[in-house]
């Protein structure tokens, strides 16, 4: 069981000329489904092809072309409703969303409004030990996404690519229950993680199959307080939409600058106009876009192409019971099980393929010394050489191999350093080299003593002053693992040469 006791951070208050303010934000991101094809479609949703080529006769809008559910997409979205914790709606219901732009074929986009597949649920966002943000998920709803404008390719025209058209979004709207910046980052980064843990998205956000629209207002200290009593958004400001963020850093400047453009305005006086703003990351500011459209604008009405989407509780437990471990619960066995610092227990199960990698390591082995060799040696070596867990010249098989060694003595921590080196550039099996190229420690007692007493008969000035003070007898520790190559058992060097200066 996952123990869910934290504190909520501290909201952000950003000083005025005037007074203090805090933030409120809300988000909408945008994930794509992971899917081989289309949300109503069979055309696929393969990344990078030429344009125009993933696009069936239902996504251009041919006349006469109807939708047809893809099923994996329906069952996608139920289990990131799962893992959000969150209802599953047993019906639900498409509807249009009608607005004319040249990458939308059809002049509408295919969406959930009123009956959405996936209701309340929430997200434990940490931000420190014991300190956690909990985000209330409203809704998730499934939609089409629109293609790609493409403006820079000629100065006189404008070119249209329709392969996202189609694409299966899940769009995950938040309450307003994030203070800050860096809390909207981390959000987003948890839900990545989720999803991929999942597999219902890749969570990739420069192929933009992760965005996020950003909602922010500014309030007056209190004035948030007063909202969660009574559910009145009149304690609220104005908000402002930051639309299609696709970078966690680019998602806390935009926040920050949004935030001071609206506390200079409202010191001054003025008012906040309800809008949608894109991002400069050249510039680091926010500009506007249009003003804020409403469900009313978009003359929603039900899909009549489309019968109302009804599923059976059944095929939800059977989603249900094929769910995998999610992040938290990893994160608190590791901690429970293997006796992980919740900080290193953090690191290894931020992405989906490093938990794995390291429960491969750490697999009848000492949990703490699997965790040290991944992050410390392994992870330090692959952010040097700018690789990723799956780009690895070392296997979770090696790196257990290197432990096994240590464990059962054959090499000290520092041979094992090098027998990583060498796995690292050359590969191989680390039992065998050890014994090819002759790397076990000398754990014969009496060829260590031997080393010992050469070393302090060698010394007799040294012995002397390691006899006053014992700290020195670390230098006829490192003498006698220099003379014997670093292959003396450490432990065993230390005991000898303290027993023979100090008694």
């Amino acid at each position: 069981m996952l123990d869910l006791t934290f504190t909520p951070p501290e909201p952000k208050v950003i000083q005025g000329a005037t007074s203090d303010w805090e933030l409120v934000i809300g988000l909408e991101v945008h994930a794509q489904v992971a899917s081989k094809a289309k949300l109503f479609s069979g055309a696929s949703t393969e990344f990078g092809a030429e344009p125009n080529s993933n696009v069936a006769f239902v996504d251009s809008a041919m006349p006469g072309m109807l939708p047809v559910i893809n099923e994996f997409c329906v069952a996608q979205a139920v289990r990131t409703g799962l893992g959000l914790k969150a209802a599953i709606n047993l019906f639900s219901a498409f509807d249009r969303k009608n607005y004319f732009y040249p990458d939308l074929p059809q002049g509408y986009q295919i969406s959930q409004l009123y009956h959405p597949i996936v209701g309340e649920g929430e997200v434990i966002v940490d931000m420190a030990p014991g300190i956690a943000r909990r985000v209330r998920i409203e809704r998730i709803h499934l939609e089409q996404d629109a293609g790609k404008s493409i403006h820079d390719m000629d100065p006189n025209m404008s070119f249209v690519d329709l392969n996202r058209t189609g694409v299966a979004l899940m769009e995950i709207v938040s309450r307003p229950d994030i203070r800050g910046p860096e809390e909207a980052a981390a959000y987003v980064g948890k839900l990545r993680q989720i999803m991929r843990y999942l597999g219902t998205c890749d969570g990739n956000m420069q192929n933009g199959n992760l965005r996020a629209d950003v909602n922010v207002s500014v309030c007056k200290p209190g004035a948030y307080e007063k909202y969660q009593e009574t559910g009145d958004f009149g304690h609220l400001g104005t908000r402002c939409e930051i639309k299609n963020m696709n970078s966690l850093r680019f998602i806390q400047a935009a926040i920050d600058y949004e935030a001071r453009r609206q506390i200079a305005i409202l010191e001054d006086g003025g008012k906040i106009v309800q809008e949608t703003r894109l991002y400069d990351p050249d510039k680091g500011e926010t500009r506007s876009m249009r003003s804020k459209e409403e469900a009313h604008d978009y003359r929603y009405f039900p899909d009549p192409d489309l019968l109302p989407l009804e599923i059976e509780q059944a095929w939800v437990d059977d989603i249900a019971a094929d769910m995998p471990e999610l992040p938290d619960e990893k994160k608190a066995r590791f901690v429970k099980d293997m006796g992980l610092s919740e900080y290193d227990a953090g690191v290894l199960t931020a992405e989906v393929e490093s938990a794995n990698f390291f429960e491969a390591v750490a697999s009848g082995r000492d949990g703490k010394m699997a965790a040290n060799w991944v992050i410390n040696e392994l992870f330090g070596r692959l952010n040097k050489e700018g690789l990723t867990i799956q780009t690895s010249p070392i296997s979770a098989a090696q790196l257990g191999g290197v432990i096994d060694l240590i464990a059962k003595g054959d090499i000290s921590g520092k041979i094992a350093k090098d027998l990583f080196e060498i796995l690292w550039t050359e590969g191989g099996d680390p039992a065998e080299i050890v014994e090819a190229r002759g790397m076990k420690q000398v754990t014969d007692l009496g060829a260590i003593e031997a080393a010992v007493d050469e070393i302090i008969a060698a010394n007799p000035a040294q012995v002397e002053k390691a006899k006053a003070n014992p700290k020195l007898a670390g230098w006829f520790v490192g003498q006698v693992l220099k003379a014997t190559g670093g292959k003396a058992n450490p432990a065993a060097v230390n005991e000898l040469v303290a027993k023979k200066l100090i008694g």
